[in-house]
């Protein structure tokens, strides 16, 4: 991938073009698109998250954290899910669509991280503790005005463990950055 500004910018509105286009086919025709690009940045394989705003409130998000697939497909699938199986919410219904706003999160690889290496702001967590996994998008803790502490513990909360398990020597802690693409002005979110 170029990382020319305009071939960024070009690529993360292919990603939310995907997005809407699988949003909409989910919700319209309960279908996946009959072609999913699979060349460029797309082929890449990465985590991704989709985060789903109507009226700029949370609607959605759920993803993939490690891009075993090519990313076309990750961004379908994780689209699909947001809008029709996040467990928090109903299926998105084809009257929110023209309220739509969508923000893609590409994963950079996981790293384990030491809770003092943690910036907020700049990396995402992945707490596993056992079977239990929580993750957030680092913009979770810039919207909130997490502290580390906190933001350990939300995670924590995340995958249904107490706060402060982090701690416990059986949990692992990972950290990511992201690469942000957003239909919202102003707004990050996701989770």
């Amino acid at each position: 991938m170029s990382s020319r500004p305009e071939q960024v910018a070009s690529d993360g509105q292919a990603m939310l073009d995907l997005a809407r286009l699988a949003v909409t086919e989910a919700v319209v025709h309960k279908r996946v698109p009959n072609h999913i690009p699979n060349a460029g940045v797309f082929a890449r394989h990465r985590g991704v998250f989709v985060t789903l705003f109507v009226k700029e409130k949370l609607r959605g998000c759920i993803g993939v954290v490690e891009g075993h697939g090519p990313l076309g497909e990750n961004i379908v699938q994780s689209a699909v899910s947001a809008a029709m199986h996040d467990p928090r919410f109903a299926p998105l219904r084809a009257d929110e669509l023209g309220d739509l706003q969508i923000e893609i999160s590409i994963l950079s690889p996981l790293v384990p991280l030491r809770p003092d290496e943690i910036q907020i702001g700049t990396h995402g967590l992945l707490i596993v503790c056992g079977q239990r996994r929580g993750l957030l998008l680092p913009q979770v803790a810039t919207e909130h005005g997490l502290s580390r502490e906190q933001f350990l513990d939300e995670t924590c909360r995340k995958a249904g463990l107490p706060f402060g398990a982090w701690k416990d020597a059986a949990a692992a802690i990972f950290g990511f950055t992201c690469e942000i693409h957003s239909e919202l002005h102003g707004h990050k979110g996701g989770s």
